[in-house]
Protein backbone atom coordinates (compact mmCIF):
# COMPACT_ATOMS: atom_id res chain seq x y z
CA UNK A 1 0.00 0.00 0.00
CA UNK A 2 1.11 3.63 -0.86
CA UNK A 3 2.62 5.57 2.29
CA UNK A 4 -0.16 8.35 1.30
CA UNK A 5 -2.57 6.15 2.08
CA UNK A 6 -2.46 5.06 5.65
CA UNK A 7 -4.39 7.71 6.61
CA UNK A 8 -7.67 7.68 4.98
CA UNK A 9 -10.70 6.01 5.86
CA UNK A 10 -10.67 3.18 3.78
CA UNK A 11 -6.90 1.97 3.92
CA UNK A 12 -7.57 -0.59 6.08
CA UNK A 13 -9.64 -2.32 3.83
CA UNK A 14 -8.84 -4.46 0.36
CA UNK A 15 -11.21 -4.52 -2.69
CA UNK A 16 -11.05 -6.92 -5.29
CA UNK A 17 -12.40 -5.54 -8.50
CA UNK A 18 -13.41 -7.96 -11.01
CA UNK A 19 -15.23 -4.92 -13.19
CA UNK A 20 -15.52 -3.14 -16.14
CA UNK A 21 -16.87 0.01 -18.34
CA UNK A 22 -17.85 2.62 -15.77
CA UNK A 23 -20.33 2.37 -12.86
CA UNK A 24 -18.46 -0.61 -11.57
CA UNK A 25 -14.79 0.74 -11.73
CA UNK A 26 -15.90 4.53 -10.67
CA UNK A 27 -17.03 2.89 -7.61
CA UNK A 28 -14.11 0.86 -7.03
CA UNK A 29 -11.92 4.07 -7.71
CA UNK A 30 -13.61 6.42 -5.37
CA UNK A 31 -12.56 3.53 -3.01
CA UNK A 32 -8.77 3.88 -4.03
CA UNK A 33 -9.29 7.61 -3.69
CA UNK A 34 -9.89 7.08 0.08
CA UNK A 35 -7.14 4.52 0.98
CA UNK A 36 -8.27 1.67 -0.72
CA UNK A 37 -6.19 -1.26 -1.89
CA UNK A 38 -7.56 -2.20 -5.17
CA UNK A 39 -6.84 -4.87 -7.05
CA UNK A 40 -8.13 -4.71 -10.58
CA UNK A 41 -8.39 -8.40 -12.24
CA UNK A 42 -8.69 -7.69 -15.94
CA UNK A 43 -9.48 -10.71 -18.81
CA UNK A 44 -6.78 -11.18 -21.39
CA UNK A 45 -6.77 -7.91 -23.34
CA UNK A 46 -8.00 -5.84 -20.44
CA UNK A 47 -10.81 -3.78 -19.41
CA UNK A 48 -12.85 -2.38 -22.75
CA UNK A 49 -12.52 0.87 -22.00
CA UNK A 50 -8.81 0.29 -22.51
CA UNK A 51 -9.55 0.89 -26.24
CA UNK A 52 -12.02 4.03 -25.74
CA UNK A 53 -11.22 7.22 -27.60
CA UNK A 54 -9.21 9.78 -27.05
CA UNK A 55 -6.37 7.39 -27.23
CA UNK A 56 -2.57 8.91 -27.38
CA UNK A 57 0.22 6.46 -27.53
CA UNK A 58 -1.78 3.60 -26.71
CA UNK A 59 -3.26 4.97 -23.94
CA UNK A 60 -7.18 5.31 -23.19
CA UNK A 61 -7.83 8.75 -21.30
CA UNK A 62 -11.01 7.03 -20.71
CA UNK A 63 -9.80 4.25 -19.12
CA UNK A 64 -7.25 6.11 -16.82
CA UNK A 65 -10.04 8.71 -15.88
CA UNK A 66 -12.10 5.29 -14.22
CA UNK A 67 -8.88 3.42 -13.12
CA UNK A 68 -6.22 5.41 -10.92
CA UNK A 69 -4.93 3.98 -8.14
CA UNK A 70 -5.69 0.53 -8.86
CA UNK A 71 -3.30 -2.25 -9.54
CA UNK A 72 -3.40 -4.28 -12.67
CA UNK A 73 -3.82 -8.45 -12.46
CA UNK A 74 -4.58 -9.49 -15.83
CA UNK A 75 -5.09 -13.44 -15.72
CA UNK A 76 -7.47 -15.83 -17.38
CA UNK A 77 -10.35 -16.39 -14.90
CA UNK A 78 -11.73 -18.95 -17.51
CA UNK A 79 -9.08 -20.94 -17.08
CA UNK A 80 -9.43 -23.60 -13.74
CA UNK A 81 -5.60 -22.00 -12.87
CA UNK A 82 -6.72 -18.41 -13.38
CA UNK A 83 -10.02 -19.52 -11.32
CA UNK A 84 -8.17 -21.11 -8.54
CA UNK A 85 -5.62 -17.98 -8.16
CA UNK A 86 -8.87 -15.55 -7.46
CA UNK A 87 -10.29 -17.85 -5.19
CA UNK A 88 -6.90 -18.16 -3.01
CA UNK A 89 -7.34 -14.66 -3.00
CA UNK A 90 -10.75 -14.31 -1.42
CA UNK A 91 -9.87 -14.73 2.16
CA UNK A 92 -7.35 -11.89 1.92
CA UNK A 93 -10.01 -9.33 0.72
CA UNK A 94 -12.92 -7.54 2.35
CA UNK A 95 -14.87 -6.54 -0.69
CA UNK A 96 -15.69 -8.57 -4.00
CA UNK A 97 -17.46 -6.48 -6.48
CA UNK A 98 -18.07 -7.44 -10.25
CA UNK A 99 -20.58 -5.95 -12.66
CA UNK A 100 -21.11 -9.44 -15.45
CA UNK A 101 -24.58 -9.38 -16.81
CA UNK A 102 -26.54 -11.67 -14.19
CA UNK A 103 -25.47 -15.29 -13.79
CA UNK A 104 -22.01 -14.93 -15.27
CA UNK A 105 -20.25 -14.76 -12.08
CA UNK A 106 -21.83 -17.44 -11.30
CA UNK A 107 -20.87 -20.12 -14.50
CA UNK A 108 -17.15 -18.25 -14.03
CA UNK A 109 -17.24 -20.37 -10.25
CA UNK A 110 -18.01 -17.21 -8.12
CA UNK A 111 -21.02 -17.39 -7.39
CA UNK A 112 -22.37 -15.42 -4.17
CA UNK A 113 -22.30 -19.04 -2.29
CA UNK A 114 -19.07 -20.01 -3.30
CA UNK A 115 -17.45 -16.72 -2.08
CA UNK A 116 -19.13 -17.08 1.02
CA UNK A 117 -17.92 -20.13 1.29
CA UNK A 118 -13.92 -19.24 1.19
CA UNK A 119 -14.81 -16.15 2.81
CA UNK A 120 -18.01 -15.24 5.00
CA UNK A 121 -16.65 -12.21 6.06
CA UNK A 122 -16.64 -10.77 2.55
CA UNK A 123 -18.56 -8.02 1.24
CA UNK A 124 -19.62 -9.15 -2.18
CA UNK A 125 -21.73 -6.52 -4.69
CA UNK A 126 -23.01 -6.89 -8.06
CA UNK A 127 -23.70 -4.25 -10.42
CA UNK A 128 -26.22 -4.85 -13.36
CA UNK A 129 -28.58 -3.08 -15.77
CA UNK A 130 -31.36 -4.51 -14.01
CA UNK A 131 -30.42 -6.37 -11.22
CA UNK A 132 -29.55 -10.25 -10.27
CA UNK A 133 -33.89 -11.09 -10.14
CA UNK A 134 -37.01 -10.13 -11.81
CA UNK A 135 -37.83 -10.87 -15.80
CA UNK A 136 -35.44 -8.52 -16.90
CA UNK A 137 -32.65 -9.31 -15.04
CA UNK A 138 -31.21 -11.71 -17.88
CA UNK A 139 -31.87 -9.17 -20.37
CA UNK A 140 -28.57 -7.51 -22.15
CA UNK A 141 -28.45 -3.27 -20.82
CA UNK A 142 -26.58 -0.43 -20.61
CA UNK A 143 -27.23 3.43 -18.99
CA UNK A 144 -29.85 4.82 -21.13
CA UNK A 145 -31.98 1.00 -21.74
CA UNK A 146 -32.24 1.30 -18.09
CA UNK A 147 -33.16 4.89 -18.28
CA UNK A 148 -35.89 3.83 -20.87
CA UNK A 149 -37.31 0.95 -18.75
CA UNK A 150 -37.22 3.74 -15.71
CA UNK A 151 -39.51 6.41 -17.11
CA UNK A 152 -36.98 8.65 -17.44
CA UNK A 153 -36.26 9.08 -21.43
CA UNK A 154 -39.81 9.60 -21.94
CA UNK A 155 -39.44 12.65 -20.10
CA UNK A 156 -36.42 14.47 -22.46
CA UNK A 157 -37.16 16.39 -25.41
CA UNK A 158 -39.76 18.34 -26.77
CA UNK A 159 -43.99 17.61 -26.39
CA UNK A 160 -44.01 17.52 -29.82
CA UNK A 161 -41.50 15.34 -30.89
CA UNK A 162 -39.48 12.29 -30.08
CA UNK A 163 -37.20 11.82 -26.83
CA UNK A 164 -33.91 12.13 -26.82
CA UNK A 165 -31.02 10.65 -24.88
CA UNK A 166 -29.04 12.33 -21.76
CA UNK A 167 -25.89 12.73 -23.41
CA UNK A 168 -24.05 11.94 -19.99
CA UNK A 169 -23.51 8.90 -18.05
CA UNK A 170 -25.96 9.79 -15.50
CA UNK A 171 -27.22 6.24 -14.19
CA UNK A 172 -23.75 4.54 -13.93
CA UNK A 173 -22.73 7.77 -12.23
CA UNK A 174 -25.42 7.16 -9.87
CA UNK A 175 -24.92 3.64 -9.55
CA UNK A 176 -21.43 3.97 -8.86
CA UNK A 177 -22.02 5.86 -5.55
CA UNK A 178 -25.04 3.84 -5.12
CA UNK A 179 -22.83 1.33 -4.95
CA UNK A 180 -20.10 3.46 -2.94
CA UNK A 181 -22.33 3.84 -0.26
CA UNK A 182 -23.93 0.36 0.10
CA UNK A 183 -20.44 -1.57 0.10
CA UNK A 184 -19.74 1.28 2.94
CA UNK A 185 -23.00 0.22 5.08
CA UNK A 186 -22.67 -3.48 4.80
CA UNK A 187 -19.05 -3.16 6.04
CA UNK A 188 -20.17 -1.01 9.06
CA UNK A 189 -23.07 -3.72 9.43
CA UNK A 190 -19.69 -6.33 9.52
CA UNK A 191 -18.19 -4.39 12.06
CA UNK A 192 -20.89 -5.13 14.54
CA UNK A 193 -22.13 -8.63 13.10
CA UNK A 194 -18.74 -10.13 11.65
CA UNK A 195 -20.42 -11.40 8.66
CA UNK A 196 -20.33 -10.17 5.05
CA UNK A 197 -23.17 -10.03 2.96
CA UNK A 198 -24.05 -10.00 -1.29
CA UNK A 199 -25.32 -6.39 -2.19
CA UNK A 200 -27.32 -6.19 -5.49
CA UNK A 201 -27.05 -3.08 -7.14
CA UNK A 202 -28.86 -2.06 -10.24
CA UNK A 203 -29.04 0.85 -13.15
CA UNK A 204 -32.85 0.65 -12.97
CA UNK A 205 -32.84 0.96 -9.30
CA UNK A 206 -30.64 4.21 -9.48
CA UNK A 207 -32.48 5.69 -12.45
CA UNK A 208 -36.18 4.89 -10.77
CA UNK A 209 -35.19 6.52 -7.35
CA UNK A 210 -34.35 10.20 -8.78
CA UNK A 211 -38.13 10.38 -9.17
CA UNK A 212 -39.54 13.07 -6.93
CA UNK A 213 -43.18 13.58 -7.45
CA UNK A 214 -44.22 11.08 -10.71
CA UNK A 215 -44.52 7.99 -8.72
CA UNK A 216 -46.64 9.13 -5.72
CA UNK A 217 -48.60 11.10 -8.16
CA UNK A 218 -49.39 8.47 -10.58
CA UNK A 219 -50.02 6.09 -7.86
CA UNK A 220 -52.80 8.87 -6.03
CA UNK A 221 -54.29 9.65 -8.88
CA UNK A 222 -53.87 7.73 -12.40
CA UNK A 223 -56.25 8.60 -13.91
CA UNK A 224 -55.57 12.75 -13.92
CA UNK A 225 -51.75 12.76 -13.64
CA UNK A 226 -49.44 12.13 -16.61
CA UNK A 227 -45.54 13.00 -17.40
CA UNK A 228 -45.15 14.41 -20.70
CA UNK A 229 -41.95 15.52 -22.47
CA UNK A 230 -42.07 19.40 -20.91
CA UNK A 231 -38.93 20.55 -24.01
CA UNK A 232 -38.09 24.03 -22.34
CA UNK A 233 -40.66 24.26 -19.46
CA UNK A 234 -41.69 22.34 -16.50
CA UNK A 235 -45.17 22.88 -16.10
CA UNK A 236 -45.17 21.13 -12.36
CA UNK A 237 -44.16 23.81 -10.49
CA UNK A 238 -43.50 26.60 -12.53
CA UNK A 239 -41.49 28.70 -12.78
CA UNK A 240 -38.70 26.74 -13.86
CA UNK A 241 -37.59 26.46 -17.33
CA UNK A 242 -34.98 27.78 -19.97
CA UNK A 243 -34.75 31.62 -21.59
CA UNK A 244 -32.94 32.13 -24.57
CA UNK A 245 -30.34 35.15 -23.85
CA UNK A 246 -27.59 36.54 -25.77
CA UNK A 247 -24.94 33.68 -25.17
CA UNK A 248 -27.01 31.32 -23.20
CA UNK A 249 -29.72 29.79 -22.22
CA UNK A 250 -30.70 30.41 -18.94
CA UNK A 251 -32.13 27.96 -16.34
CA UNK A 252 -34.09 29.88 -13.67
CA UNK A 253 -36.04 27.48 -10.95
CA UNK A 254 -38.04 29.15 -8.93
CA UNK A 255 -40.91 27.00 -7.94
CA UNK A 256 -41.94 27.88 -4.15
CA UNK A 257 -44.36 30.38 -3.49
CA UNK A 258 -41.66 32.84 -1.54
CA UNK A 259 -39.67 33.29 -4.72
CA UNK A 260 -42.63 34.76 -6.70
CA UNK A 261 -42.07 38.57 -4.89
CA UNK A 262 -37.93 37.69 -5.67
CA UNK A 263 -38.97 37.21 -9.61
CA UNK A 264 -41.58 39.87 -9.66
CA UNK A 265 -38.74 42.29 -8.59
CA UNK A 266 -36.25 41.01 -10.29
CA UNK A 267 -37.81 41.53 -13.62
CA UNK A 268 -39.25 45.08 -12.71
CA UNK A 269 -42.98 43.72 -12.45
CA UNK A 270 -43.84 44.29 -8.88
CA UNK A 271 -47.18 44.99 -9.64
CA UNK A 272 -47.79 40.94 -10.39
CA UNK A 273 -46.43 40.27 -6.61
CA UNK A 274 -50.23 40.17 -5.28
CA UNK A 275 -51.76 39.09 -9.19
CA UNK A 276 -53.63 35.87 -7.82
CA UNK A 277 -53.14 34.14 -10.88
CA UNK A 278 -49.87 34.18 -9.94
CA UNK A 279 -49.46 33.95 -5.86
CA UNK A 280 -49.37 30.06 -5.35
CA UNK A 281 -48.08 26.79 -6.75
CA UNK A 282 -52.03 25.67 -7.97
CA UNK A 283 -52.84 29.28 -9.46
CA UNK A 284 -49.41 29.29 -11.26
CA UNK A 285 -49.77 25.59 -12.71
CA UNK A 286 -52.86 26.87 -14.16
CA UNK A 287 -51.08 30.08 -15.51
CA UNK A 288 -47.82 28.73 -16.85
CA UNK A 289 -48.10 29.81 -20.58
CA UNK A 290 -48.52 33.30 -19.24
CA UNK A 291 -45.32 32.82 -16.98
CA UNK A 292 -43.38 31.50 -19.69
CA UNK A 293 -44.00 34.24 -22.68
CA UNK A 294 -43.42 36.81 -19.88
CA UNK A 295 -40.05 35.50 -19.07
CA UNK A 296 -39.11 34.61 -22.46
CA UNK A 297 -39.83 38.52 -23.74
CA UNK A 298 -37.77 39.94 -20.54
CA UNK A 299 -34.91 37.85 -21.68
CA UNK A 300 -35.11 38.79 -25.05
CA UNK A 301 -34.98 42.70 -24.07
CA UNK A 302 -32.64 42.14 -21.22
CA UNK A 303 -28.75 41.99 -21.55
CA UNK A 304 -27.51 38.59 -20.20
CA UNK A 305 -25.17 39.80 -17.76
CA UNK A 306 -27.67 42.57 -16.53
CA UNK A 307 -30.65 39.64 -16.29
CA UNK A 308 -27.86 37.66 -14.10
CA UNK A 309 -27.37 40.15 -12.10
CA UNK A 310 -30.61 41.08 -11.50
CA UNK A 311 -31.77 37.46 -10.62
CA UNK A 312 -28.43 37.25 -8.27
CA UNK A 313 -29.79 39.99 -6.34
CA UNK A 314 -32.98 39.38 -5.66
CA UNK A 315 -32.01 35.81 -5.17
CA UNK A 316 -33.52 33.78 -7.64
CA UNK A 317 -32.49 30.41 -8.57
CA UNK A 318 -31.16 31.06 -12.33
CA UNK A 319 -27.66 30.20 -13.97
CA UNK A 320 -26.72 29.75 -17.66
CA UNK A 321 -26.39 26.75 -19.45
CA UNK A 322 -22.60 26.44 -20.32
CA UNK A 323 -20.83 24.31 -22.59
CA UNK A 324 -18.57 21.52 -21.04
CA UNK A 325 -15.52 23.32 -21.92
CA UNK A 326 -17.27 26.45 -20.57
CA UNK A 327 -17.92 24.80 -17.35
CA UNK A 328 -13.84 23.25 -17.21
CA UNK A 329 -13.19 27.12 -17.18
CA UNK A 330 -15.74 28.72 -14.89
CA UNK A 331 -13.67 30.25 -11.87
CA UNK A 332 -16.09 28.16 -9.28
CA UNK A 333 -15.26 24.95 -10.73
CA UNK A 334 -11.27 25.87 -10.86
CA UNK A 335 -10.71 27.18 -7.22
CA UNK A 336 -13.18 24.38 -5.94
CA UNK A 337 -10.52 21.87 -7.72
CA UNK A 338 -14.03 20.18 -9.15
CA UNK A 339 -11.41 20.73 -12.64
CA UNK A 340 -8.00 19.50 -11.91
CA UNK A 341 -4.95 18.31 -13.72
CA UNK A 342 -3.60 15.01 -12.89
CA UNK A 343 -0.20 13.77 -14.37
CA UNK A 344 -0.11 10.39 -16.68
CA UNK A 345 2.60 8.34 -17.42
CA UNK A 346 1.72 8.23 -20.99
CA UNK A 347 -0.66 10.97 -21.47
CA UNK A 348 0.96 13.68 -19.40
CA UNK A 349 -0.70 16.33 -17.59
CA UNK A 350 -4.35 16.77 -18.68
CA UNK A 351 -7.58 17.11 -16.47
CA UNK A 352 -10.38 15.28 -15.32
CA UNK A 353 -12.96 15.85 -12.57
CA UNK A 354 -12.85 15.25 -9.47
CA UNK A 355 -14.73 13.42 -7.25
CA UNK A 356 -17.07 14.82 -5.47
CA UNK A 357 -16.68 13.63 -1.61
CA UNK A 358 -15.12 16.18 0.17
CA UNK A 359 -13.76 16.10 3.56
CA UNK A 360 -12.39 18.44 6.28
CA UNK A 361 -9.76 15.94 7.64
CA UNK A 362 -8.40 14.87 3.62
CA UNK A 363 -8.68 18.31 1.77
CA UNK A 364 -5.71 17.06 -0.90
CA UNK A 365 -6.03 14.03 -2.98
CA UNK A 366 -4.15 11.23 -3.65
CA UNK A 367 -1.23 11.25 -6.10
CA UNK A 368 -3.19 8.38 -7.98
CA UNK A 369 -1.76 6.49 -11.27
CA UNK A 370 -4.13 4.09 -13.66
CA UNK A 371 -2.01 0.73 -14.35
CA UNK A 372 -0.76 -0.42 -17.30
CA UNK A 373 -2.21 -3.76 -18.44
CA UNK A 374 -0.75 -6.68 -15.86
CA UNK A 375 1.56 -4.39 -14.26
CA UNK A 376 1.01 -6.05 -11.20
CA UNK A 377 0.67 -9.47 -11.65
CA UNK A 378 4.13 -10.28 -9.67
CA UNK A 379 3.14 -7.76 -7.17
CA UNK A 380 0.23 -9.44 -6.39
CA UNK A 381 0.99 -12.52 -6.43
CA UNK A 382 3.49 -12.27 -4.32
CA UNK A 383 2.06 -9.92 -1.52
CA UNK A 384 -1.21 -12.57 -1.38
CA UNK A 385 -0.05 -15.57 -2.35
CA UNK A 386 3.85 -15.48 -2.04
CA UNK A 387 4.28 -16.90 -5.13
CA UNK A 388 7.74 -17.58 -6.55
CA UNK A 389 9.25 -15.75 -9.43
CA UNK A 390 9.72 -19.23 -11.19
CA UNK A 391 5.70 -20.05 -10.38
CA UNK A 392 4.56 -16.80 -11.61
CA UNK A 393 6.72 -17.39 -14.90
CA UNK A 394 5.32 -20.85 -15.27
CA UNK A 395 2.09 -18.77 -15.51
CA UNK A 396 2.91 -16.35 -17.89
CA UNK A 397 4.60 -19.01 -20.05
CA UNK A 398 1.14 -20.41 -20.19
CA UNK A 399 -0.95 -17.83 -21.13
CA UNK A 400 -2.54 -17.75 -17.48
CA UNK A 401 -1.16 -14.40 -16.57
CA UNK A 402 -0.21 -11.45 -19.37
CA UNK A 403 0.81 -7.96 -19.22
CA UNK A 404 1.34 -5.42 -21.84
CA UNK A 405 4.09 -2.86 -22.02
CA UNK A 406 1.86 -0.04 -21.55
Amino acid sequence: MSEHNHARPLSRYKVLDLTMHISGPMCTRTMAENGAEVVKVEPPGGDNSRHVPVIKDGRSGYFVGLNRGKKSLCLDLKTPAGLEIVKRMLPKFDVLIENFAPGVIGRLGLGYDTVRSINPAIVMCSISTFGQSGPLAPKTGYDYIAASYAGVINTLGFPDSSPVLPGISMGDSMTAMNAYGAILTALLHREHSGQGQHLDICLLDSYFQCWDLAVQSVSLNPQGFKITRNGRFSNSMPPIGLFKSERHYICVMAPHDHFWPRLCRAIGREDLVDDQRFTTVAARYRNAGEIFQLLDEWFAATPEDEALRRLDENRVPAGPVLSVAEAMAHPHLRQRGTVRKVRDRILGEFELQRSALRFSAFPDELPLEAPFLGEHNAEVLRQYLGYSDSQIRELETAGILQRAPH
